[in-house]
């Protein structure tokens, strides 16, 4: 084992260049996947906590994304937009949605009514409540959905290489069907740390946000 792993760190020493790129095109696709999954869902999951009528139908539909493997979306867009950073980060951006909408929803919809209540006997209108009391007590539970979806997709992206989106998954596809496990380290190694510290960054942030409001 240790000697694969001097080969693999041989490896990224005689192609520096090439695996910053790979590093650099994973980023960017799961983090573009990430932002729209944000400016998406978080606004859609404020709107369903705020009018039942039509949360039922988006829940469901959401909820019904989650089961659908990653693979499996990547397949399904393929025949629809073909192959590049595109459909990958379109397949990633669904993978994103539902852990940001639902914790979203959850923390609009898990406030005590009697808060609301109290900022409007205070004068405050739809949107300073909105943006003084329900956005920073609905917080914790969005940035813990956040955190799940950076790590999915941090995850799933390697799965992008299939369909030719680039990042780090091209070393664990290549590392796979030529049986070279020092290539396969490669690209699986760095996905890892790259999951675990976003996972970190996104607690840390959590921990802030739940520490300011007890303040």
């Amino acid at each position: 084992m240790m000697e694969i792993a001097a080969e693999a760190y041989r490896y990224v020493l005689e192609n520096q260049q090439r695996f910053v790129e790979a590093v650099q095109d994973h980023l960017r696709l799961s983090f573009t996947a990430l932002l729209i999954g944000l400016v998406i869902c978080i606004p859609l999951g404020i709107v369903c906590a705020k009018k039942q009528k039509i949360a039922g139908t988006v829940m469901s539909a959401v909820n019904s994304l989650r089961v659908i493997p990653s693979l499996a979306i990547l397949v399904i867009i393929l025949p629809l937009l073909g192959t590049g950073f595109i459909p990958a980060l379109v397949a990633l951006t669904v993978l994103a949605c539902p852990p940001i909408l639902i914790n979203t929803y959850l923390g609009f919809r898990g406030i005590d009514p009697a808060v609301i209540e109290a900022a409007q006997g205070m004068g405050m209108d739809e949107r300073q409540i909105l943006r003084k009391v329900e956005f920073p007590l609905a917080m914790p539970l969005v940035i813990a959905g956040s955190k799940t979806a950076a790590v999915e997709v941090i995850a799933s992206a390697t799965l992008a290489a299939f369909i030719g989106g680039g990042g780090l998954g091209t070393y664990i596809v290549n590392g796979l069907g030529m049986y070279n496990f020092p290539m396969l380290l490669v690209g699986a190694v760095p996905v890892a740390i790259l999951a675990i510290l976003s996972e970190v960054c996104f607690a840390g942030i959590e921990r802030l946000v739940i520490r300011h409001q007890r303040d």
